[in-house]
């Protein structure tokens, strides 16, 4: 019996899916997509005969089809943004396809995190300045309390999903030094990116300003300062 393949999409360039997750798209006889996280020139460029915006599905909607598909040995792709590991509510949709006896193969993505690191040419781990990065998320509908505060402690780079419509709650409550260095990135990678620099006492209202309140990721820490402080010289250049 064929297996059914997630696929990490990447951030947004649609240039940016692995040459793997190309080829299986481009061999997709159903596809499932994450709605408008997915560039949808990604989404128009696949062959599928069925294309299934997932944006409003519940999982009793998708398995079926993807049960269906593979019963009738079809390739069925799901097409995540980003890469699937990172908030991509994949684990439910295995358990319910494994109790279907169909086995599932991931394809790892590149997430919008590196698309943000790779836009302000950033290492997110910097000798002499944070050797540890932390993703995390706010609470909200669907996590009832977060780590944040004791998280931002650290000192540590930090990276924070899912929270773009509550930068300045979250901001306020962080652990680090007013003026820490923190950027907000909108649409990483996608025509449209844009790229706030400010503190974390400034940033919220900086993002604000320029009307971001979705689809954006809030990054933390000195190795994103335009000139790190605390930098020592990687030995592997020594």
């Amino acid at each position: 019996m064929n297996k059914i393949w997630f696929i990490g999409a990447g951030p947004g360039d649609p240039d940016l899916i692995t040459v793997k997750g190309r080829r299986l798209l481009d061999s997709a006889d159903i596809l499932i997509y994450a709605g408008s996280l997915v560039n949808p020139d990604l989404v128009a460029s696949a062959p599928a005969s069925e294309k299934y915006d997932s944006n409003g599905m519940s999982l009793e909607e998708m398995i079926p089809i993807m049960v269906r598909g593979i019963r009738e040995g079809k390739t069925v792709v799901r097409l995540h943004s980003g890469d699937p590991a990172l908030y991509g509510a994949i684990v439910e949709q295995i358990d319910l396809l494994k109790q279907e006896g169909i086995s599932v193969e991931v394809v790892p993505g590149v997430s919008s995190l590196f698309g943000a690191a790779a836009a302000l040419q950033a290492q997110l781990t910097l000798r002499g300045v944070s050797e540890s990065v932390i993703i995390t998320r706010p609470a909200g509908k669907t996590l009832e309390k977060d780590k944040i505060f004791e998280l931002s402690e650290t000192g540590e780079t930090m990276a924070i999903f899912l929270g773009t419509d509550k930068l300045e709650e979250i901001t306020s409550r962080l652990a680090c030094h007013p003026e820490t260095t923190a950027v907000v990135v909108y649409h990483a990678t996608w025509p449209d990116q844009k790229i706030i620099r400010g503190t974390v006492q400034d940033i919220a209202k900086k993002a604000a300003d320029a009307g971001i309140t979705k689809s954006a990721l809030l990054l933390i820490g000195e190795v994103f300062a335009e000139d790190p402080k605390g930098h020592i010289r990687s030995f592997l250049y020594s």
